[in-house]
């Protein structure tokens, strides 16, 4: 949806090494392959009961019909807000490639090892076979394997399931419980979630997870000292409890019971947030100096551009520089110094995207917490766009649940989600994207939409005024929120001067289009790009300089001027 920068491509390692490649190949310990043997328990459910299974939100249980093989299967009742994950724990040995396999029945069932390799199918409405492979790390000694539905997409049915390969050595002989977890508290809570964290157990093998209870239904699981627990009603009382587990399967006694009352709801939370902030980026088109443009305009917020994968699900400036210590980090740094302060934007138009790389939802959140925990930050901006993630349900869904956790774990910080639009407002997969955050219970601060490459033609001002007022129509239904509010949940991220499709933002537009935004009081008013900011009348579609007359700056500091 915007201009962005010639990617070279990556050279491989085996081009630049030739043949001296192979002869390093016999140094190098490659994984074990595993024997054919089934490690799972109760692995089709013939027992009648889930253990050692055990499923969130107690929505997992044993039926007779429909079954893939023998009796019996399990069924996961998912609901608005849980997936109705049910997995176990298992001893495996270190360095060993796994096969993991099963039946499945149902839309959008998933299997996969936490923290791994997953597969899933959409919408089978017959038995079809699901099949992974994954390699344990050199010193692993668990894995957790799951099956899970996805949220308000009715029951799912699983029979079957195999995870082939030698066992862990650990199982039978030990007995010992791990020690109860200590120190339960709460980090923090909104309307529909809290975050606990405690301390860890101890445990004579070791110690290969930890399940949160509200009561006696399981809520949460987790292999570190912290969890979030989601789907909570709004100004409602729970009390928690942990308890450890080790892979034989020895569980510990409850921790200390912790009580917290959720906030009262709020339809959603956006209100109050309000940000001038174009974008900026280090990664081409001559980036200026951040302060420079804060000098002369008095633009407090920039968004940086883009936080891409680096490869393994791994957070970088455009996938190619570190987080910290290059140029990215110094622009902050200044930003920071001069009394601004920026929001990263992951995504954009191409590149390795975090959001359809990383293997689940729970992966993403850990990516974007690097981010997060590397600056500080206030708030987050996820570019939607392009095939692999706007047009993919499933990644949509992805991305916003993961949204939704680092939400739950960083309290206050406000959450973006930046789309392509039509002229009248969203698109199908705008609209679908509006209504898994519903769905979800993502509790999105700003919808931002991107009126430019859109059809807007020779009247960009009313073009984009009926994009965002087909937006705010969206979330009033689907919400039901009033129009105030709706508003209020709204951004608009342009293109000044000229778009790749030849549709022209003037800066008189610009400020049209700003004075609407002000007088709607809209929270999130931004532009592609500063870099562009400066004038090249004539000089087309640029990477710095916006095609048209204007006077450097001029974007931005019509910007400035939006207070929502």
């Amino acid at each position: 949806m915007r201009t962005t920068p010639h990617r070279r491509p990556v050279r491989r390692l085996l081009a630049l090494l030739g043949s001296g490649a192979l002869a390093l190949a016999g140094a190098i310990a490659l994984p074990g392959t595993a024997q054919a043997a089934n490690i799972l328990g109760n692995a089709g459910f013939e027992s009648g009961s889930l253990s050692p299974w055990s499923c969130t939100g107690n929505l997992g249980s044993v039926v007779s019909s429909p079954v893939h093989g023998g009796t019996k299967a399990l069924a996961g009742a998912v609901t608005s807000g849980d997936i109705a994950k049910c997995g176990q724990t298992v001893a495996v040995q270190p360095n060993t490639t796994y096969t993991l396999s099963g039946w499945v029945r149902g839309s959008y069932v998933y299997l996969g090892v936490d923290g791994g390799a997953s597969t899933w199918t959409s919408s089978p409405s017959a038995y079809s076979q699901l099949s992974v492979s994954f390699t344990t790390g050199a010193s692993q000694t668990s894995a957790t394997i799951y099956v899970h539905g996805w949220y308000a997409q009715g029951t799912y049915y699983a029979d079957d399931i195999s995870l082939d390969g030698p066992g862990g050595g650990g199982g039978g002989s030990d007995t010992q419980a791990p020690t109860a977890p200590t120190g339960l508290t709460s980090t923090g809570k909104s309307s529909s979630s809290v975050s606990l964290k405690w301390n860890a157990s101890s445990d004579n093998v070791g110690v290969t997870g930890y399940d949160v209870y509200s009561g006696a239904s399981k809520v949460a699981s987790a292999s570190g000292t912290s969890a979030t627990v989601s789907g909570l009603s709004a100004s409602t009382s729970y009390t928690f409890t942990v308890k450890a587990r080790d892979a034989a399967g020895n569980v510990s006694g409850a921790s200390n019971a912790v009580t917290v009352t959720t906030d009262a709801g709020s339809g959603g939370g956006g209100g109050g947030f309000k940000q001038a902030a174009p974008y900026l980026y280090e990664g081409w088109g001559d980036p200026p100096s951040p302060t420079t443009v804060m000098s002369a305009t008095g633009v407090k917020w920039f968004t940086m551009a883009f936080v891409l994968d680096s490869g393994g699900c791994t957070p970088a400036w455009d996938g190619q520089r570190a987080l910290t210590g290059g140029v990215d980090q110094s622009a902050i740094n200044a930003v920071r110094s001069a009394g601004g302060d920026i929001v990263p934007s992951f995504g954009g138009w191409q590149g390795s995207k975090l959001g359809a790389n990383c293997s689940s939802a729970s992966a993403l959140a850990g990516a974007i917490q690097k981010v997060i925990d590397a600056y500080g930050l206030k708030a987050i901006d996820m570019d939607i766009e392009n095939t692999d993630e706007f047009e993919n349900e499933a990644v949509q869904a992805k991305i916003l649940t993961a949204l939704k956790t680092v939400k739950a774990n960083n309290p206050g910080l406000k959450t973006i989600v930046t789309f392509g639009t039509s002229t009248t407002g969203p698109t199908y997969y705008g609209n679908r994207l509006i209504e898994q955050a519903k769905s979800l219970g993502a509790d999105i601060d700003v919808f931002t939409i991107m009126p430019f490459d859109f059809g807007g033609g020779s009247d960009m001002y009313g073009n984009t005024v009926n994009a965002a007022e087909g937006l705010k129509a969206k979330l009033k239904s689907t919400f039901g929120w009033d129009d105030a509010t709706a508003y209020s949940h709204i951004g608009i991220s342009g293109m000044n001067g000229l778009s790749d499709q030849q549709e022209n933002t003037t800066p008189q537009i610009w400020t049209q289009i700003r004075d609407w935004a002000n007088s709607h009081h809209i929270a999130r008013l931004a532009f592609w790009s500063v870099n562009r900011d400066r004038p090249c009348p004539g000089g087309g579609v640029a990477e710095n300089c916006s095609g048209i007359s204007q006077t450097t700056w001029q974007f931005t500091s019509i910007t400035a001027g939006f207070t929502g």
